[in-house]
């Protein structure tokens, strides 16, 4: 019994020194549990507030300020703006700049005063139903208190002064699919690129390969870019196949264009695939370069509005979720495929990948470059 205790201990720290070699590993250890809990505990809220809302106010009357009042007044709408026209209304809703738009007609503050129950117009963006429905019943309720200081209304009947039309947009009927499917393309894509990539360059070493690209006359980016290429195909391959099987299974439309989602799809790829390839240049082994990228893949799946309402979480949330790759390919993906948005209207989320793709690639060569010395 003494010898079975004294082999154990003994393995038991060979086992210890190992870890405590393998720095990596251990803190992955340490800060995977704590960062789940700061972002499930901090930055997830499936009830979410202060969203990005347009006004379109058809006349200037006491009617249309005390409603535009009593809105704000609620912590579901923030007005980001207000706009002039239909288009431009229409616009603002999908491009994503906001999420519901309201409108109040001409002659509203006189057919209230005539008693004809007027009628509010509320435009939802629909292709996320969790962010938006709690903030539309937010809406009927503050409209309803909103005249009840204004003179001169007839006396209350038996229904209210007058009603509200909300109009869900892109989703009308709530279907999951359509906010699945489009989020399930960037979450599929970035899982599998980053582990394909995130192998290479230790592959090479584990292999007893790394010697003999050395002693080639080739540079780090063109070593970079060789290893990249071949995955951008099964990246592509792998795009359409979800988007055929999304349109065919689950009816998911495609209302926009077929080629800007493929060119825009090839970016995005791309941007994954530096990622992956960077984690690479810093681990040591394949096990930490599977580590890092599920490191990376945790918040990506968490903070890009793909599982929780993305204008739901905090500020500082927000900030780590516009720095991911994948929160803007998820605008993108739905724009495209539910909203029928065109370049113009996704030019910001297109400029903030092409920047990560650039900041991305200029870290991967430089590390690969370190570990070439």
């Amino acid at each position: 019994m003494s010898g079975f205790l004294i082999r154990t201990l003994a393995m038991t720290q060979k086992e210890v020194r190992q870890l405590r070699r393998d720095r990596v590993t251990l803190a992955m250890m340490v800060m995977i549990p704590l960062l789940q809990l700061l972002l499930f505990g901090y930055a997830i809220n499936t009830n979410p507030r202060h969203l990005p809302t347009v006004v379109l106010l058809q006349e200037e009357s006491d009617a249309g300020r005390a409603l535009l009042a009593a809105l704000g007044n609620t912590a579901y709408l923030d007005f980001v703006r207000r706009v002039e026209g239909e288009a431009e209304f229409d616009a603002a809703l999908a491009g994503g700049e906001a999420l519901i738009g309201i409108e109040i007609p001409a002659g509203f503050e006189r057919d209230l005063r005539r008693g004809l129950r007027p009628t509010l117009l509320v435009a939802v963006d629909a292709t996320d139903p969790v962010a938006t429905g709690s903030a539309l019943t937010a809406v009927e309720g503050a409209a309803e208190s909103a005249f009840r200081h204004l003179r001169g209304l007839p006396a209350a009947g038996p229904g209210p002064l007058f009603q509200v039309a909300s109009h869900a947009r892109y989703n009308p009927a709530a279907v999951t699919q359509l906010n699945v499917v489009p989020g399930l393309l960037g979450t599929i894509l970035t899982m599998t690129l980053l582990i394909f990539t995130a192998l290479s360059v230790t592959r090479e070493r584990e292999r007893g390969t790394m010697e003999s690209l050395l002693a080639m006359p080739i540079r780090p980016l063109e070593i970079m870019l060789g290893k990249i290429l071949p995955y951008i195909a099964i990246g592509f391959l792998q795009a359409v196949i979800i988007v055929t099987a999304g349109t065919l299974v689950f009816g998911v439309p495609v209302v926009g264009s077929l080629l800007l989602l493929g060119l825009l799809s090839t970016l995005f790829i791309a941007a994954n695939l530096a990622v992956g390839y960077s984690f690479s240049t810093v681990a040591r082994n394949q096990l930490q370069a599977v580590q890092m990228a599920f490191m990376f893949f945790l918040p990506n799946i968490l903070l890009s509005g793909f599982v929780f309402p993305f204008a739901g979480m905090p500020t500082w949330a927000r900030w780590i979720g516009e720095a991911l790759p994948l929160t803007h390919y998820i605008r993108i993906v739905r724009g495209i495929m539910l909203k029928g948005s065109d370049l113009a209207l996704l030019q910001g989320d297109v400029l903030a990948m092409c920047a990560a793709l650039v900041v991305v690639t200029a870290v991967a060569v430089t590390r690969f470059r370190q570990t070439l010395d």
